[in-house]
């Protein structure tokens, strides 16, 4: 229980919400803007909370509400996951890391199920390009996480992933995890839904896309859900890839700065680079990433 208040949901939500404010941060100045003060991110979490939660006429009541939540939850418990292995590798069970990426699937089907329940053209337009983005970015996140799983030995626990990083260094500083690293920061990058692909939402193009319909408490669901996956996915990339969290002297400002320099790239991405569309997107996802994920894969069955 410790686990799942403390660090999968309060300590994520913190860590999220900072991340996010970075992020606006960076974009704000690169574009010659001030930016919002730090405590913007939470202010608008409790804007939206403070208002009333409208449901759209011939939309599904059911589903439209339960979709974030299920989101949202989603992401709390592979918080947890991931905060039990890093703080202690024996808090492992057999496929936790199965378990893992499940949980961090839901997030976008959860977008995709509360899209198509508004009963709205442009959300259904949006939540038709998210699953596209799923089908294409899935199978070379995969095959990334693959690797990893290759390199400890075959194994599908975090836990032993993690033992072996710290015998053998992190699974990053070979060629075949460099690459699967490659690979799956782009893959990140999608999930996230940040430019060039967000082609889901695209404000410019269908308003706000598959969460159009949503405001108050719901629409503050998915916008928190969407902060903590800010910080859960690259804490799963630094866990399989990056030799995980640690939190003795040196070696946790060592892996702060890990994550700063995930949350850095997504940020450069973001800002150099214009959208794309959603064809260009799963031919990118489905032709050059996987080709990498692949090379990745065979290098690792090699040895190297």
């Amino acid at each position: 229980m410790l686990y799942l208040i403390f660090y999968g949901f309060a300590l994520t939500v913190i860590i999220g919400l900072l991340a996010s404010w970075i992020d606006r941060k960076v974009t704000a100045r690169l574009q010659y803007r001030v930016g919002p003060p730090i405590l913007q991110p939470l202010t608008d979490i409790i804007k939206l909370l403070g208002k009333d939660t409208l449901l759209p006429e011939g939309a599904s009541k059911m589903t439209f509400f339960m979709a974030p939540i299920i989101g949202f939850s989603s992401v709390v418990l592979a918080s947890t996951l991931l905060w039990m292995n890093s703080v202690n590798h024996s808090h492992t069970f057999i496929g936790d890391l199965i378990v893992a990426i499940y949980l961090l699937t839901i997030p976008s089907l959860s977008i995709v199920m509360g899209g198509f329940a508004s009963a709205n053209p442009f959300a259904s337009i949006g939540a038709s390009r998210e699953i596209k983005l799923v089908l294409g970015y899935e199978l070379p996140f995969i095959m990334a996480v693959f690797v990893p799983v290759i390199k400890s030995g075959f194994s599908i626990k975090l836990g032993q992933i993690l033992s072996f990083q710290l015998v053998n260094g992190a699974i990053a500083l070979s060629y075949s995890g460099a690459l699967a690293l490659i690979a799956a920061v782009l893959c990140m990058q999608a999930k996230l839904g940040l430019v060039p692909f967000d082609v889901a939402e695209a404000e410019t193009e269908i308003s706000g896309g598959a969460i159009i319909e949503y405001s108050g408490s719901a629409l503050a669901v998915y916008k928190l859900m969407k902060n903590m996956l800010f910080f859960v996915l690259p804490f799963f990339l630094i866990i399989l890839f990056m030799g995980g969290f640690r939190f003795d002297g040196f070696n946790f400002l060592y892996s702060v700065l890990k994550y700063i320099g995930l949350v850095v790239i997504a940020t450069v991405i973001r800002n150099t680079n214009p959208r794309v569309r959603i064809d260009q997107a799963v031919r990118f996802f489905w032709g050059p990433v996987t080709a990498i994920a692949v090379i990745a894969v065979v290098l690792a069955l090699k040895g190297f």
